[in-house]
């Protein structure tokens, strides 16, 4: 699969070495060079200095064949509006982005978009594991 990850932070880093790993072709962007030390010297993916939410920038780093796009910056309207122009402008056909803000999530899927809140996730995962009785 062809996907591309906005962000090259803890998250986007992890899930393109996990997917590059798997034999996916991935493409990631950030505004920052220094940002992809945090890829393994053995990523065989592409790593593009750019803006994700600049259209120019997209279509140089390919995005018109993309399969996948996934939005990680730390910024929500970032991530967005990227996941808008990628679904809408490129029709990239599965567009993910994370959003920190859990009433801006249901928003955004109202929209049409997958918006995942780490917010909302990890309450569910502490809430879970604190009242798990069987340990």
């Amino acid at each position: 699969m062809k996907i591309f990850i906005m962000g090259c932070g803890r998250t986007g880093a992890q899930l393109a070495t996990t997917l590059d790993a798997e034999g996916h072709q991935v493409t990631v962007l950030d505004v920052s060079e220094f940002s992809f030390r945090r890829l393994p010297a053995d990523f065989k993916g592409t790593a593009l200095v750019g803006d994700g939410t600049n259209d120019e920038t997209l279509k140089k780093a390919g995005i018109e064949s993309a399969e996948a796009f996934v939005a990680v910056t730390q910024g929500d309207n970032r991530n967005i509006m990227a996941a808008q122009i990628a679904k809408y402008i490129f029709k990239v056909p599965k567009v993910l982005l994370r959003v920190y803000d859990p009433l801006r999530r249901e928003l955004y899927n109202n929209l049409g978009l997958e918006a995942f809140s780490p917010t909302i996730i990890f309450a569910q995962l502490l809430k879970s594991n604190l009242l798990d009785r069987g340990q």
